[in-house]
């Protein structure tokens, strides 16, 4: 039993089609959590056991139950196990099998969590599975809790990330703040400002305003906090065509100018008094000079503004958490974005950055568990002399081999096919590269039981090929990401290469390696000349690209990658297309995708407006360009066009 996660599931069902089609359903959740399966109750209390010797925590089980399979029993003997007593714990009956009175009476008792009644509808599986394992995570997940919600209810994870981080803030003072309501305890705040100010107050900072007074301007700098005290305060933001919007309202005990008075920054908002308003205005001075009259005011107010900042996060969408960890992260990458004309959607930007950083790093540390798992088998296994040869060969071949592409590799397994009469070792002999080595080709004849065990063992030798190789990719491609970021003013200084381009696809598709698992990925490879180019520069429309025919696909869709070479007005060019079977665009937005700051992605899915406003940059920088053909429901077609010989760049540089 390998472990990949830190958390487990355990299936337990003594009918095998049953607990297979389990299997798959789980398959969804199985980048979080690692599915054991088990046919027997002797086997299951072994797994369980096990999961506890390896350091890994039982989430959740699941156990049929009938009259000769005591799965109820196994759930609630889970309470022996400390690694095993918070699992979540679903049965499944059938309602004409078993007293369904004891179920409940287990059920209100809290020694079982859910129910299900056989055969499981496949919506009200996965509803369970989500909310049950949702409720786990909650409860014992702390430092990665986020990134559950790619699989699991967003919501709620996001809800108990904002109360945990909340919970330790306030663990950090000495008085119970947190027992007091919103009005309570701003209520505590005005009272000890008011009280502050009525013995002295030269710099008149308690006012009362009439209705319809400014307090800060959008995009303005602002030097003051304002507290409400007394009336009704509106918060403004211009929207895309600049029209002023109301956002928010605050009242008494609200704050404004929060966020700019102790960040600098300039305001966000445009704050208006609606009524007339009594409020305590404070600059940075006095602010300094009131927290240090008062040991008990500081964290009254910390704790007010903490919770001015909580409810603004909470109307914010839930991709800004991971924009303000990469804006902290990236910060000096910023700095070269913002001198661009171009990044005037940096934030956007920034957010799109972390999202596809995000994959490489993940596919590293998958990586590297499954390097050590394989390696660990390598030489934990008794190997021929040849075999461990082979297997060193086919290492290496792994490591370094141009990919093939899917045709090609169904061709050369038909043909082996047809040599040995055996489609199973043709394409496994095809897959490693082996389809010539005479020795294998006859054990395929006159021992394929035999060959079939050896190419178990090299399989494990290609699989730790791959995995350093992708490991490689992937960490190359974080520097490259970076030093993108910092160089995205000054393009130039990357140097021209003459590359295949089928090689810098084959990298970014390694990137999103996990979401291409939900979908169907087909490559047909023209045999094209190496051109030069900007390798790492054009890695970036690839990326952009592939994220956006993923962003289109239905589930379980298909994305077809093909290249060629098409001659126009007596120039070649190599074409390379990236084809998805998604919803299509409309005619009237196909013509405008190019432009700066248009989107067609729905809110929450990185639609940065700026993407292929830049590809066509760069691919212009190269005397290329991209065409769109769509069909609304059936397809898109993004083809890009990359000249094979380019006059202009070949005099302005020299390669051997």
């Amino acid at each position: 039993m390998t472990q990949n996660n830190r958390y487990a599931v355990l299936c337990l069902d003594s009918d095998f089609a049953n607990l297979d089609k389990l299997d798959t359903e789980l398959s969804l959740y199985q980048s979080h959590f690692d599915i054991h399966l088990a046919t027997s109750i002797s086997e299951g209390h072994d797994l369980v056991q096990q999961i506890g010797r390896q350091g890994q925590h039982l989430a959740m089980v699941i156990a049929r139950h009938s009259r000769l399979f005591d799965g109820g029993e196994f759930l609630i003997q889970l309470e022996q196990s400390a690694h095993a007593q918070s699992a979540r714990k679903i049965l499944i009956s059938k309602t004409d099998s078993i007293d369904i009175q004891a179920i409940l009476n287990a059920v209100n008792e809290g020694r079982l969590d859910h129910c299900l009644t056989y055969p499981i509808e496949q919506v009200s599986l996965h509803k369970t599975v989500v909310k049950e394992l949702t409720q786990y995570v909650v409860h014992h997940e702390k430092d990665q809790l986020l990134d559950f919600g790619k699989v699991l209810d967003q919501q709620k994870i996001l809800r108990a990330h904002i109360e945990n981080k909340m919970h330790s803030y306030r663990a950090s003072f000495i008085h119970d703040f947190h027992e007091l309501s919103d009005n309570e305890l701003a209520v505590q705040v005005i009272e000890a400002l008011l009280a502050f100010f009525a013995e002295k107050d030269e710099t008149r900072a308690v006012r009362q305003y009439s209705a319809e007074h400014l307090l800060t301007a959008e995009g303005q700098s602002n030097q003051f906090l304002w507290f409400i005290v007394e009336g009704h305060v509106a918060l403004y933001k211009k929207d895309d065509i600049g029209q002023q919007r109301e956002v928010v309202r605050h009242s008494r005990g609200g704050i404004v100018g929060g966020m700019s008075f102790v960040t600098g920054e300039q305001s966000f908002s445009t704050a208006m008094t609606l009524t007339p308003t009594k409020v305590v205005k404070l600059d940075r001075t006095v602010f300094t000079q009131v927290m240090h009259s008062n040991t008990d005011l500081l964290p009254l107010f910390t704790n007010l503004l903490l919770r001015h900042f909580n409810r603004r996060l909470q109307r914010s969408i839930n991709t800004k958490l991971e924009l303000q960890k990469t804006l902290e992260s990236l910060e000096s990458a910023h700095q070269q974005l913002i001198e661009q004309e171009k990044m005037a959607m940096l934030g956007q930007l920034v957010a799109g950055v972390a999202h596809e950083l995000n994959n490489p790093v993940s596919a590293i540390l998958r990586g590297g568990e499954t390097l050590s798992i394989k390696v660990d088998e390598i030489l934990n296994t008794k190997h021929e002399d040849n075999t461990f040869d082979i297997g060193l060969e086919v290492l290496k071949q792994s490591r370094h081999s141009s990919p093939l592409s899917t045709s090609e590799l169904r061709l050369r397994s038909k043909e082996l096919n047809e040599r040995i009469g055996d489609r199973r070792i043709a394409k496994r002999l095809v897959n490693l590269d082996l389809h010539d080595n005479d020795a294998l080709l006859k054990q395929a004849i006159t021992n394929p039981a035999k060959l079939a065990e050896t190419l178990s063992k090299l399989e494990r030798f290609q699989a730790t090929g791959t995995t350093l190789r992708s490991i490689q990719v992937c960490a190359q491609r974080i520097a490259d990401m970076v030093k993108s970021l910092k160089g995205y003013s000054r393009q130039d200084n990357e140097s021209y290469e003459r590359v295949d381009l089928h090689e810098g696809i084959e990298d970014t598709l390694v990137i999103f390696e996990n979401r291409l698992k939900r979908h169907s990925l087909i490559k047909e490879y023209g045999s094209l000349p190496e051109i030069f180019c900007k390798p790492i520069t054009l890695q970036q429309v690839w990326t952009n690209l592939i994220s956006n025919a993923l962003d289109a696909l239905p589930e379980k869709g298909e994305l077809t990658i093909r290249s060629s070479q098409v001659s126009r007005d007596d120039v070649f060019y190599n074409c390379f297309e990236f084809i998805d079977n998604g919803c299509g665009i409309p005619q009237a937005q196909l013509e405008r995708i190019f432009e700066l700051n248009y989107t067609t992605k729905r809110e929450g899915n990185f639609g940065l407006g700026i993407g292929l406003s830049i590809c066509q940059q760069i691919l212009a920088q190269h005397q290329g360009w991209i065409e769109a053909t769509s069909e609304v429901g059936k397809y898109t077609n993004m083809a890009v066009y990359i000249p094979v010989t380019q006059q202009k760049l070949t005099k302005e540089h020299h390669y051997d």
